[in-house]
This record gives structure tokens, sequence and C-alpha cells, in this order.
């Protein structure tokens, strides 16, 4: 129990008072009463962002934990951490390897174990327990644990095995099998398989599939960077006979990606390595490896290729192949293949599961003769077949997005992908069957070729993604709108497998790193990203040129020999966003650590471009990608100059790389890029910029950009932005594209003009957000008008139904709609500003979300003039409530006067009232004063 009273909070940070929000407010001011005792729990205990993570590679892992509690002002003064080798006793310290005893400090994220050199393949157990503000210690934790994979490339005792078997590498075809008879020689205390391959893997264990994770070793940039899973076998094994197996499928590392029959990127040969260690009751050690021992086949398989689908005829299953006593002696040999181990590493990241599984709402006959299953959803994955008939029937299954406006099957906008299915009964009872190694865009499913009569039961959608936890919740009184943020999240889920894809269903698929940049914020949001976009940053590095500049895609699959593909702004601009983003959204500062040397590249590369007039100029740019465009010959287009856009996002990440050398204390560089950030600012206002505010080509691109960035003068930026909000006024609705979508609404509001944003936001005809929902979509299109009010569809070379880019306003409806903001001075929520902003004729929003130390939520509703709301503060932070409207002497705080709420410090604050809170449940309430005429009316 923690008994006490919380007597001060943490000061208000300084980057508040600077920008503007509030006024420093002196801890003495605030003081808190209420019960004398109050209970704490911790709990979600953390290592590098995983809950008890099985084989990582991190010599100094961090260490999070969240406070829970049933009362308010709750905040750690200290903290003590203690780490042993085998699970500790709560009732004695014998066996600690580790003590960091009392650490007087409030932080309760990301500390960082500094014990004995770590071991490898050794499982190490953890516990916490914390003092409250009054100094009462809590209980211990319950324990938690993290185990070592492998830290050394001579730790690997494997050799790599490829499969002896001719084929031909110039296109798709069987997917070999490999297996190995062994013995276990007593009984087993404890086994791990340490597993990776070239190409992708299934791996077997007497007759079971070990682990649930899919497209193992996931994407990397193969040649530098290469996953190894572990996992835990110990229940897979029994004494005597025993026998492991492995699929290998061509995957991103052999099969075609992007176009022109491009393949065989990493290689042309698949491999496997393995070892399992085996820990004997009574400590003898044994180790079963990948070596000449292995056989090695093709079966049923036929075909399983990313974008094309897969072909399996279970006529030519061979039954047992992973269980002892199969009889192999026809199957090939295997050959030793000389790769290095160097590269290996533990995934940082999620691994890709299956997440959910989706019934057809019906089953239709099209026009043309199709029978069709309708998901209900565009979803990502595959179906599940059940069917029962002949030996030799097949089954054909083709997958689509969309019907065309006659009702038919549309698959034009696949290109070149094939996602088809083909699976060929072996008879004699009823079948069921996943493919393995290829997954599908699509809310559609053509059944060709089905045994009998077709059932919702004959066909399941499975859901798979990186298995990435929501952590969030977001509704509001417009159901328009909440269908927009279903679309949203299911953009999310389908594009976030293992990469952020651009799109999850053509013969693209690829990390472009534009659509993971504009959208990184309200991924964060969303889901709890953080290990999913380290490991893809560390790609990011690993594929940076050496001049500095970052490929379109990472991994990197476009640049083809003696032509590399040069950096285009917004897009290469990610290598410096996305660490920002997440040291914003999860206080990591380690992830700037890392990336530091990556982004100070990208900076230097665009400053050699740039030149002495720091105009960046002359060099290929995608620009504000796919900006709405119109044949009235009045207004042909929302087309904003790619050397305005380059050069503003030179300034950008100039500005935020200054910040980070502050944060990391490089006080010398952040001085350097502090000075090219005001000669780029000073450049881009003779270029671009009139006296009056007129910025470049006038769009709402160029504005947002210009007002965003702040990189007009002071005196300028209220004319700009009246300039902006003028121009939505006229138009009625948004002309920008990637690029400058993202940021259109956050300016709109930021200067006052959030009736404009609203507008924006609500507008339900073509080009809008809500446009797409109207005509059914659920999830977020490529295209503003992906399919036209007429029913018919853009140009099919480019009209994908899930590209989440258009989906970062979901930052906007969370950070202002909602009002839930990051206080850019204490990171990752420690300090919360709570700021809604309503309007749009919105009666109620609600949201929540989970972050490090717990969940803060943000409810209100207006009725009749009342305005209420409700607001969750978690342990261990604070934050600051703006209340909109409000009279200080009216606002009344869970029934009670302002003034004399439980540990509430508060002010006016021109027609706001601001309350300072500390943890705990907060219902505030009162009558809203009329709003002010603004500038926009």
């Amino acid at each position: 129990m923690l008994g006490g009273l919380l007597r001060s909070v943490f000061p208000l940070s300084p980057m508040i008072c600077l920008m503007g929000f509030f006024p420093s407010v002196s801890t003495s001011m605030l003081a808190y009463s209420g019960t004398t005792e109050t209970t704490l729990k911790l709990v979600r205990l953390r290592t590098e962002y995983k809950e008890n993570p099985l084989g990582i590679d991190i010599r100094k892992p961090r260490l999070s934990w969240e406070i829970q509690s049933d009362g308010r002002g709750v905040r750690q003064s200290a903290y003590q951490v203690r780490v042993a080798r085998s699970e500790p006793d709560p009732r004695s310290a014998r066996g600690i390897l580790w003590d960091s005893g009392r650490v007087n400090s409030d932080e309760s994220i990301h500390r960082t174990y500094e014990g004995p050199p770590l071991r490898t393949g050794q499982r190490y157990y953890w516990q916490v327990r914390v003092w409250d503000g009054s100094g009462t210690v809590s209980d211990w934790s319950a324990p938690a644990y993290w185990e070592v994979g492998l830290l050394e490339p001579s730790d690997w005792q494997a050799d790599w095995i490829e499969p002896d078997l001719p084929e031909d590498v110039s296109k798709p075809g069987p997917v070999p099998m490999l297996r190995k008879a062994f013995r276990v020689n007593g009984a087993v205390e404890r086994a791990r398989a340490y597993v990776t391959s070239h190409g992708l893997y299934e791996m077997y264990l007497n007759g079971r599939r070990v682990g649930d994770q899919l497209f193992t070793p996931g994407w990397t940039s193969y040649k530098k960077r290469l996953q190894y899973e572990t996992y835990d076998v110990t229940n897979l094994l029994k004494s005597g006979d025993n026998a492991a197996g492995a699929l290998l499928g061509n995957g991103w590392y052999r099969g075609n990606l992007a176009w022109e029959g491009h393949r065989n990127i990493y290689g042309d040969r698949l491999a496997l390595l393995m070892q399992i260690r085996i820990t004997y009751q009574g400590g003898r050690e044994e180790v079963i490896l990948t070596d000449l021992s292995w056989k090695a086949t093709t079966g049923p398989i036929l075909l399983s290729e990313i974008y094309d689908g897969e072909t399996y005829d279970a006529r030519l299953e061979k039954v047992g192949w992973t269980m002892p006593g199969f009889e192999d002696a026809q199957w090939s040999g295997v050959k030793i293949a000389n790769y290095g181990k160097d590269t290996l590493i533990a995934p940082a990241g999620p691994p890709v599961r299956k997440i959910e599984e989706v019934r057809a709402v019906r089953i239709l006959r099209t026009p043309a003769g199709d029978t069709v299953f309708d998901m209900g959803q565009n979803m990502v994955g595959w179906v599940r077949l059940r069917a029962q008939g002949t030996a030799g029937t097949a089954v054909t299954l083709r997958h689509a997005e969309v019907l065309d406006k006659q009702g038919n099957f549309y698959t034009e906008n696949l290109r070149a992908a094939k996602q088809t299915v083909r699976y060929t009964l072996r008879g004699g009872g009823v079948e069921i069957f996943e493919p393995h190694f290829t997954f599908q865009g699509f809310r559609y499913v053509a059944v060709d070729g089905y045994p009998g009569e077709l059932t919702p039961e004959s066909l399941t959608g499975i859901v798979i993604h990186s298995a990435i936890s929501p952590s969030s919740e977001f509704e509001t009184s417009n159901p328009l709108i909440n269908q927009l943020q279903h679309n949203i999240i299911w953009g999310q889920k389908g594009n976030f497998l293992d990469v952020p894809t651009d799109c999850p269903q053509r013969d693209e698929r690829l990390g472009w790193t534009g659509d993971a940049q504009v959208f990184s914020r309200t991924a964060a949001f969303n889901m709890d990203v953080a290990g999913f976009f380290t490991k893809w940053l560390k790609d990011v590095a690993a594929d940076q040129y050496e001049n500095g500049s970052v490929p379109y895609v990472i991994p990197d699959v476009l640049t083809r020999p003696n032509n590399p593909a040069a950096g285009s702004s917004a897009w290469a601009d990610a290598a410096v966003i996305i660490p920002w983003t997440l040291y914003l959204s999860y206080g990591d500062k380690r992830i700037l650590e890392e990336q530091y040397n990556s982004m100070a590249k990208w900076v230097e590369y665009m400053r050699k471009r740039a030149g002495g007039d720091y105009i960046w100029d002359g060099d290929f740019h995608f620009g504000d990608w796919l900006a709405f465009a119109t044949t009235r010959s009045d207004y042909p287009g929302a087309t904003t100059g790619k050397d305005f856009i380059a050069t503003a996002f030179f300034a950008h990440s100039t500005d935020l790389l200054q910040r980070v050398a502050l944060v990391l204390g490089k006080q010398d560089d952040a001085a350097r890029y502090a000075e090219l950030f005001s000669k780029i600012k000073s450049a881009f206002r003779r270029e671009f910029v009139t006296e009056t505010g007129r910025v470049a080509e006038n769009t709402q691109t160029a504005y947002a950009l210009a007002l965003q960035f702040d990189l007009l003068p002071e005196d300028l930026r209220p004319l700009a932005a009246k300039r902006l909000a003028q121009e939505v006024r006229e138009r009625k609705h948004l002309t920008t594209g990637f690029v400058g979508a993202s940021y259109l609404c956050p300016v709109l509001s930021r200067y006052g003009y959030l009736d404009e944003a609203y507008l924006l936001l609500n507008r339900e005809e073509y080009p809008s957000w809500l446009y797409p929902v109207k005509q059914g979509a659920t999830t977020i299109w490529e295209r503003w008008d992906g399919q036209k009010p007429d029913g018919s569809f853009q140009d099919k070379g480019m009209n994908s139904f899930n590209h989440y880019a258009y989906g970062a306003i979901g930052d906007w409806m969370y950070r202002v709609m909602a009002g839930i903001e990051i206080d850019p001075a204490a990171p990752g929520y420690k300090h919360i500003l709570i700021q809604p902003q309503p309007g749009g004729g919105f009666s109620s929003v609600k949201a929540s979300h989970q972050m490090m130390y717990g969940k803060v939520s943000s409810a209100w509703t207006i009725k009749d003039g009342s305005f209420e709301l409700a607001v969750e503060v978690p342990a261990n932070t604070r934050a600051t409530v703006r209340l909109p409207k409000a009279e200080l002497g009216k606002v009344s705080e869970s029934g009670k006067a302002l003034s004399e709420g439980d540990g509430i410090v508060s002010r006016q604050d021109g027609d706001s009232v601001v309350a300072e809170i500390a943890s705990g449940s907060y219902r505030f309430a009162y009558a809203m004063s009329k709003p002010a005429l603004s500038d926009s009316k």
C-alpha cells in the first residue's frame, strides 16, 4: 500500500512557456489533499519495449514499468531495480546479480541495465519497486525477464545449408523442403532454437509448427542486417527419436519485387541456418545443427510468391515428413554455403502474426458470372479454405479490392500482381488450407472450381500484420468521422507488415519513405510502433548511400548498378523526422543517438545539393505527390514547386537536427545547425515570400509548409495564415497531395482558423477525407478520387485502395479534436497537454492513448451550451488542461468549484481556463461563454 500525500509536482516545462501556452507555475503553488492511503501497483514491465522478450542482443537493455494507482497526485520519487539469473525470491536478496540501489528519480521508462556483461543464451529476471512522493515504498513487482540471444558470430556453430536441387532461378518454382532426424539422449530441461534463412522459412519439430511468427526472418537490408529468431522448443522435443523440418520460400530475398520482372535481388539460392541448443536435466548440453546430414526435396507447394499467390497440390504432400521415422532415402542432399554470420541480428521489432479472423458478409454472383465472397473489409492476409471433394479437384481463389460500377470483379489496379491461390484437393475428407509465403490485399474473393455448395464457412479471412498492439481509441458524435478513423486503423494494419509498405495488393508493396514519414505521428497514436520503426530505421541507415542520400524505398530494392536513386525531399526526410517522432512519442533518447549519424548525413547531403544560395533546385523530387488537379481553365491544379518543397524540408530537417543535437548534448553541432537553419530561412524568404505574406505558388501546400516549419518572419505569419484560410474558404476543399495534407489542418487550427480546418474534415464531396467514406471505403485510398462518383476508376497504373498516407489527418484528430498533445520539453507524455478544440458541429469527442506511463484519456461533450470534459492522467505524469470558452468562477470539477478541486491550480487565460493537474481522474463542467467573432467570418 502507498501511504501519504503528494506535496509537489515537477516544474512546468520551459518549452511550454517558450511556445506561448502558459506561464511558468511554481511547484509551491500545487498541493494535494485527499485520501491518506492509495493502492499502488507496478505492471507492464518491459525490456526494450517488449514484455519478457526471448532472444535479444542489446548488451545494456532498457527497462520500463507502469505505475497503476486509484488515487490522485501519485508520482515516483525513487526506484530500485534488481536483476538475477534465476527467478528471485521476493523475501530474499540472495542470488541478485545487479542491484541499482535506491535511485532518486521520477523516471520510470528506459532505465538502463548497468550490471555485469550479459551472456549468450542466459535468461535474466528483474523486479522493480518505487517510492512515492512522501517516501513510502511499494512492494516489489512480480518478476519479469529477458533472455539473451546469440551475441557473437562465434556463438553460431551451425553451417549455412542450401538444398542440392535442380532449379531455374530465373522464375518461380517449387518450395524446397528440408529435414533432419536426430536423437535426444535424456530428459530435456531447456531447449532453444535459433533460426534464420535466405528467403523465408517455416520450421517444424516432430510434426508441430515452431512458433507463430510469419514471414520470418522478416525483411531487412539482407546483405548488411539479417534477423534470426529465438524459439523456446523445450516442449516440442522428446527423449529418443526426433525430427526437424523446414520450408523455404522465395519471399523478398529472391522473389519478384517492384517491376520489370526484377527478382533475385539479394541472391539466387535459398539457404537455412539453424541450431538447437538442448540443456538436459543435470546440466549437460548438446547442439543440433544445420549440416550435411540434412536432406532436401520438393513437395506440394509448386509456387509461392508475394505478388502472385500460391499454387498447392495436396496430392503431392509427404505425410509425416517432419516426424521421426519418415523414409527420406530418396531425398536429395544439401550443400554447405560459405556465408558469413557477422550480419546476424536479433529482431528489434515485433514479428508478423495472424491477428484476427473475418467472416464474409455476403456471397454474390456478379453480372459477369463470378461467384464472389465479400469480406466486408479491405484487409491484408489470406483466406482459409475449407472444402471436400474428389482428388484432383482444383479450387482457384482470386483477390481484389473493389468491384467495378457494373458490379464485376476488378483487378486491373493490381498491375502485374496475380494475387491468385490455387489448391488441388487430395480427396478423402474435409481439407483445410492456408497459403505459406504469400499475402493478399483484398476485400473480395472470386471462387472457381469449388466442389459442392459454397457457404460462409467455406472461406475465412485471416488478417495478418506486424504484432503492434493498439494503443488508442477514438470516437466522435459523427459516424462518418468514426468510419474515417476505422479506415485509418485498417490502412495501418494492412501496410505495417514488417516494413511500412505503400500498398499491400499490387506489384509494389515497398517501404516507401515518404508515406512512412507523413504518417509516423498518426501511427504512433494508433499503435505501439516504437519497436517497429526502430527496426526499420536501422535499415534506413544501412541502405543510406555514402554521400548521405536516402533511397526512395527501404529496404532499397530500386537501386540499379551505376544508377543510385537520389534522395527526394519529404521522402528521404523520414531519416530525420521519424526518429524525432519516436523521441517525442516514447521518450526514446537512444533512437536519436543511434540514428544521429544518419540524420546528419542526410542534412549534409541537402546542404551540398542546395549549394551556396541554400535553395535546393535542379534534382528530382516527388513533390506534393497526387495533389488535387482539375480541368477547370481558371484553376488548372494545385502544383507546388518542387524546389519550394525541397528547400522547405531542407530547413525543417536542419531545424530538427539542431534540436536533436541539443538533446544529445552536442552543443557545437547544435550551434552549427541553428546557424544553417537561419541561413536557409533567409534564403527561403528571399526566394519564395513577398513582403505582404504571399508564398510562392499561392497553394495550400506552400502555405502549410512555410507556416508549419516556421520559415516566415513572425510579422508575416498571420498574413500568410490569413491567405491560407481565405484560399480554403474560397475553394471549400483541400488541394494538397501526400506532402501538404498532413500539415494543412494543423496549420489552420494553430493560427486560429479552426472553422476552416473543420470545414475540410467534414467535407463529404470530392476531394476530401470523407468522400471515400461516402463511397463505401473501409481503408484509406491512394488517390482522393480512386473511384469517381460515376463508379469509374482513376488511372489503373496507380490506384491503390489501401494506401495510408492521407490517413495522417488522424494525428490532428487526436491532438486538436480530442486535445491530447505532447510537451516537447517532457517527451513521452511525461507532461501531457490536454487542450481540446471543439467545433465542426461535433457534440462529443472521446479518445484515449496508451503511452509508456499508462493511459491518458480526454472525453468531452457539449449539450445545450454546457461543456463537460473527463480527463484521466496516469500515475507519475502530470497534465496542463486548457478549457475552451470558460470563465474561472463558473467551472466545476467533480461537482465542486474548481477553486476547491483536489490538487488543482487554475487560472484564467483569455477566453480559456488553464488547470494544472497531477495524475488521477477529473471531470470539468461549465456553461461555455459565447465565442468571439473570428477572423474567418
